[in-house]
């Protein structure tokens, strides 16, 4: 690859290396090797289902435990809200108010439709908001939908007309409405975080990431609401943001794998996907973190089986720390037979571990040093909910490069679909991931793990993109609770589906989860 001065000096600036620019030229070339399916995780098969006795007893264990540790939140929160409101903006720019554009607007009454979200505008926890923009321009949100004047309000919605919805980030919008107050997602994880995550001193540790463009609004809002939320909940909120990393970016190139320019002659650069959090993730002080998208967030009258399962898979979380914790002090006093057998049992039935074949040919002390590789890790607990039909990764058991079998959460565009007998193992999921876990990031000597020490490199994508008008080929790094936490160990557990109520589209917001 032939790079210019300019060149070297804006991949120098980024922070990146010559020798990852050459990785990720390589991964181009040759792609991504996809991953190999044994089968697909289900109830007492990688999942674990827990009764109601059970799930009292967790819950005893966690709000016992957790408040001698760090606990803290980590919510992935830089996301722009402007796919949320994709189809809006398409009728914003269609819409003129003809017959013809009206006809074609009354024809589809689906729930995503914009007819459905003109005709729900007061259902939404932004509506007083809109309807105060309009007026500040002598604008009556009345008149205008009796005049059919529908695009003017969206736009008073999306852009810096109004409320500039199109342009911010998820976390600061109006979500859910309380009568006097209405809530942000931002606000509604505040109130999540005084429940499960607050330490004995009442303290509780939340850390999102944002977009350094939208940093400023996030440092007002919480300006402007922590005090209200300490003082409702009786808690000391230590909240803190983080960027994605300059560093983590990647090079995008054209189709016979040369750097994408842009019109400045620049190359363009693009963010390597929520893979690169886990950089952010690394440099949180913890013993243990949940994670949880920023969206996936309900009202207060719905807020019990969150606070249940947070709590049960965080003590679930804690029970296998303290085993692990337990066969890496006994292994490394104690290589007897019988111990080691204790622990490959463990390792394999209660982590759901199959070690290689060449492994029960090693010797004594290779076992117990393989023993306590696998053992000294960190640790995850996902939640996962019954599969219908969401787009996303599933729990797998999954084929890893020192050829053992474990769990993984893998994505449909890991798999080779064009293998009918993967592709049959894909389809035949069961559950599903809804990003809903909980990380033990520090040893039995309350030391940090490098997490970064864990990503299994081979596991990124390759997408198909445009800029410009033109294609391009971007490549994202292994995701967050994918690759990058490939090596981790891993427990499934199944959480009831109304832990899930993502808002991917405006509508959404209507469903009755969120109302």
């Amino acid at each position: 690859m032939n790079l210019a001065e300019k060149d070297l000096q804006q991949i120098q600036a980024k922070g990146i290396s010559l020798e990852q620019i050459n990785v990720q030229l390589e991964n181009f070339k040759n792609d991504f090797p996809p991953f190999e399916l044994k089968k697909a995780a289900t109830i007492s098969d990688g999942v674990q289902r827990l009764n109601d006795e059970e799930i009292e007893t967790i819950v005893e264990l966690y709000d016992r435990e957790a408040c001698q540790l760090t606990v803290s939140k980590f919510v992935p929160a830089s996301g722009a809200a402007s796919r949320m409101f994709k189809d809006l903006f398409a009728f914003m720019e269609s819409y003129d108010g003809s017959d013809a554009a009206k006809s074609i607007f009354e024809a589809d009454t689906s729930f995503y439709s914009p007819y459905n979200f003109i005709h729900s505008l007061n259902d939404f926890a932004f509506y007083d908001d809109l309807k105060n923009a309009l007026a500040n321009d002598s604008l009556d949100i009345n008149e205008l939908l009796t005049k059919a004047e529908y695009a003017t309000i969206v736009e008073y919605l999306l852009t810096e007309k109004g409320l500039n919805y199109g342009n911010l980030p998820k976390g600061l919008l109006q979500f859910h409405n309380y009568g006097e107050v209405n809530r942000t997602p931002l606000e509604e994880h505040f109130v999540e975080a005084a429940k499960y995550a607050r330490a004995a001193d009442k303290t509780a540790n939340l850390h999102f990431t944002v977009s350094p463009s939208h940093r400023a609004k996030f440092l007002d809002k919480i300006a402007g609401t922590q005090a209200t939320y300490e003082s409702a909940y009786d808690t000391t909120y230590n909240i803190s943001l983080s960027e994605q990393e300059a560093f983590t970016d990647t090079i995008a190139v054209n189709k016979d794998f040369t750097p994408f320019r842009l019109k400045d002659g620049s190359i363009l650069f693009r963010p390597g996907g929520h893979g690169a959090l886990i950089e952010n993730l690394n440099r949180l002080e913890a013993d243990i973190v949940f994670i949880k998208n920023v969206d996936n967030v309900v009202p207060d009258s719905l807020k019990a089986d969150t606070y249940t399962y947070k709590k049960v898979i965080g003590g679930i979380l804690l029970k296998y720390r303290r085993q692990i914790f337990h066969y890496i002090n006994t292994l490394s006093k104690d290589s007897t037979e019988a111990t080691i057998d204790a622990a490959i049992a463990f390792y394999e039935n209660d982590l759901s571990t199959i070690f290689p074949v060449d492994f029960h040919q090693k010797t004594t002390s290779e076992k117990v040093e393989a023993l306590l590789q696998k053992l000294n890790r960190p640790i995850r607990v996902c939640g996962m909910v019954k599969n219908e039909g969401e787009p996303g990764g599933g729990p797998f058991w999954s084929v890893n490069a020192d050829n053992s079998v474990s769990l993984q959460i893998v994505e449909s565009s890991q798999v080779n679909q064009e293998d009918e007998a993967q592709k049959s193992i894909m389809m035949n999921a069961t559950h599903f991931n809804p990003v809903d876990l909980v990380c033990s990031l520090t040893n039995q000597n309350g030391e940090k793990f490098n997490l970064l020490e864990f990503r299994d490199p081979q596991t990124g994508f390759i997408t198909e993109k445009s800029k410009d008008g033109k294609e391009l080929l971007a490549q994202e790094l292994p995701g967050l609770w994918n690759g990058a936490m490939a090596n981790w160990n891993t427990i499934f557990v199944e959480v009831p589906l109304v832990t899930f109520n993502p808002v991917k589209k405006v509508s959404d917001l209507l469903r009755k989860e969120h109302q």
